[in-house]
């Protein structure tokens, strides 16, 4: 009968090399922030790192759809995709996952557990979901084309002291000056290590190292795609995971020491972070405007929802229940409040087909995009 320890306390070295990196992503974190973007570029930058990390994040798992088709499905409520249900379901359960993510990082939701299994909820089953319990039951990880045990989690009967464990870890680590980047790290790496739940574990992880680096101001605008880095190259995310040579987690697993993991994920985030800082440089460079006063005043939502004019004249309850991840009883009463603000107006006033516009102040700002040299460029992976 094993006996797991009531506190986790990782083990890993801060090398020179994790120092200078985590210098690296400090730099380009600030110079990102202090590059002013008009909000239809940020929405579109935004928009298009939701879809790579949700096209990415879900491939990582087996997922079959394309970037195209992934991205198809975010766009469209009604999507058929014949003998792939499931990874349609997949993609939407993720993006919406993504959405809320970002609204409790922006909330400043505290970590706990209830937290991690509202997301799980989100990733396997949908936005009306209860909180998932933990699995009860042993299973194991097999190499796709071997059938061989890649790693044996911790026994059921552990899973639920581990998980407190890690998350009073998180909430004392928050405390202290480690470096968020880190955080995120070692939490993504401990949940994928205890497997909580039968499937959905890795989905999962990434998406609590995205709220953690949100939470904790790394989050970049919502440019950043972590996950689109790690599927481009699986074997080094996978090996990298892989810290102790035994499959099984009382083996080793338990007490690894985790500097090489530490070392592929700041990498990783370095890299990312770089992306987006060489992005946002350029198309400062290339005459991008400063944002205009007018625009200052509207929070994520409203920004998310005037960058869908960047490729729309009209839109509608459906476009901004999809776009925000809200149902469309939520959205009629921003849609209603928009209007009062004297942003948007209404197009069609028809209950059955009633449609949106922005107000002719806000309309010459979306026509200034089409305009910014450049802006399909091969990083966003925009196909228009």
């Amino acid at each position: 009968m094993s006996r797991m320890p009531s506190a986790w306390k990782p083990v890993y070295t801060i090398t020179p090399k994790v120092a200078r990196l985590l210098m690296e992503i400090e730099t380009s974190r600030a110079e990102v922030e202090h590059t002013p973007l008009p909000p239809t570029v940020e929405a579109e930058l935004r928009r298009q790192a939701r879809i790579r990390s949700t096209h990415y994040s879900t491939r990582i798992e087996g997922n079959r759809l394309t970037l195209a088709e992934a991205e198809k499905v975010i766009r469209e409520a009604k999507t058929d995709f014949h003998g792939r249900e499931r990874d349609v379901r997949e993609v939407k359960n993720y993006w919406n996952a993504l959405l809320r993510v970002e609204e409790w990082a922006e909330a400043k939701r505290p970590v706990g557990e209830d937290l991690i299994r509202r997301l799980h909820a989100l990733v396997e089953h949908g936005p009306r979901a209860k909180p998932t319990p933990y699995r009860d039951g042993q299973n194991v990880i097999r190499d796709s084309a071997s059938g061989a045990v890649v790693y044996m989690p911790p026994e059921a009967k552990d899973v639920p002291g581990l998980m407190s464990a890690m998350v009073r870890w998180i909430v004392e680590a928050e405390k202290t000056d480690l470096p968020i980047p880190l955080l995120a790290g070692l939490a993504h790496y401990q949940f994928v290590t205890i497997h909580p739940y039968y499937d959905g574990n890795g989905r999962t992880a990434r998406l609590l190292a995205t709220f953690l680096l949100h939470r904790g101001g790394y989050g970049l605008h919502g440019f950043i795609s972590v996950e689109e880095h790690h599927a481009r190259d699986l074997a080094a995310y996978y090996r990298a995971l892989a810290v102790h040579s035994h499959h099984n987690y009382y083996g080793g697993r338990a007490n690894a020491d985790l500097t090489p993991w530490v070392e592929y994920f700041v990498t990783t985030l370095a890299g990312t972070f770089e992306a987006v800082r060489k992005e946002a440089k350029r198309l400062a460079k290339e005459g991008v405007p400063v944002e205009p006063e007018e625009l200052r005043h509207l929070d994520r939502r409203a920004r998310i929802v005037l960058g869908l004019f960047a490729k729309a004249d009209r839109i509608a309850a459906p476009d901004v229940a999809r776009a925000l991840g809200l149902s469309e009883r939520m959205v009629r009463v921003l849609l209603q409040q928009w209007v009062k603000d004297g942003w948007l107006a209404v197009a069609d006033p028809s209950r059955r087909k009633r449609s949106y516009e922005l107000t002719a102040i806000y309309r010459q700002y979306v026509g200034k995009l089409s305009a910014i040299p450049g802006w399909k460029t091969e990083w966003l992976g925009t196909r228009r």
